[in-house]
């Protein structure tokens, strides 16, 4: 398993600093530098199933360079990135400096967070788009949500839905199932030179290991981990081009299925709460 690991960090390492580049490419990070009010494309889309979070106590799992953690800072949270890549942690603390903003990141594995982190303290676990795939235990990080959650407080997802991750987007044309959609011991390897967003160059770190879980799946394990489900909201849209030809993109920055519209579920944000 940690080899795995550690292809995944040296992948994510070299993400984080192409990610971050203040050129314009990447997550064309200035805009946070330059606009103190900007949210990002993932937080914005979800500020009605979000409401007021003001004065919250908040954690972002596996944040990256902290887009989405500087946006829930904005909305009136004392926020907590954290990641596994040193080279996104450093990104992090470096853009929320330079944009003003007030928010810690820690350098740790998911797993470990409770170890890391003040446990049962926290009145939001938040994960974004792109984040459980990486993980080989969906029942193992929900425990981990529990453990950080203070009674009453909430988790809240928003994912590509274990859907898109069966498909094989590489066969054009069509949608087409060629990947498990369960979560299975063995993860699915990778090697890709490209990132999801525009970047200067290449990726040299390409090797990459990944896993599904299905949805009923991580509902069954955050509600074995103790939480009680209050919202799981199916969409027909997410914030990343998928399926290249195959799109249109709208504004705020998701994109949904074009000739293929309505087919199939493309993310999906879930609520549960801690019983207080």
């Amino acid at each position: 398993m940690q080899e795995f690991t550690d292809a995944n960090r040296a992948n994510w390492d070299e993400r984080a600093g192409l990610h971050a580049a203040r050129n314009g490419s990447g997550y064309d990070v200035g805009r946070y530098i330059q606009d103190p009010a900007l949210l990002s494309e993932v937080v914005r889309f979800d500020v009605p199933r979000l409401g007021d979070i003001e004065g919250t106590r908040a954690v972002h799992l596996q944040c990256h360079i902290g887009t989405d953690t500087i946006s829930l800072a904005r909305l009136g949270a004392r926020v907590t990135g954290l990641d596994f890549s040193s080279v996104a942690v450093a990104e992090a603390r470096a853009l929320a400096a330079d944009a003003g903003d007030d928010v810690d990141f820690v350098e740790s594995d998911v797993y470990a967070a409770a170890d890391v982190l003040e446990r049962g303290t926290f009145d939001l676990v938040y994960t974004g788009v792109g984040a459980l795939c990486w993980l080989p235990s969906v029942s193992r990080w929900a425990r981990v949500v529990a453990e950080l959650l203070a009674p009453g407080g909430r988790l809240f997802i928003r994912e590509s839905h274990p859907i898109v991750w069966a498909v094989d987007e590489r066969i054009e044309g069509d949608i087409h199932l060629r990947f498990p959609y369960f979560e299975t011991a063995e993860p699915l390897p990778w090697d890709e030179e490209e990132s999801y967003v525009e970047v200067d160059r290449p990726l040299t770190a390409t090797r990459t290991y990944s896993w599904n879980h299905g949805l009923g799946e991580i509902v069954t394990a955050v509600m074995d981990a103790g939480l009680t489900l209050t919202g799981l909201t199916e969409h027909d849209s997410l914030p990343w081009q998928a399926y290249p030809g195959q799109m249109i993109e709208r504004p705020g920055g998701e994109w949904a299925l074009d000739r293929l519209a309505g087919v199939m579920p493309l993310s999906y944000t879930l609520q549960a709460v801690k019983p207080g």
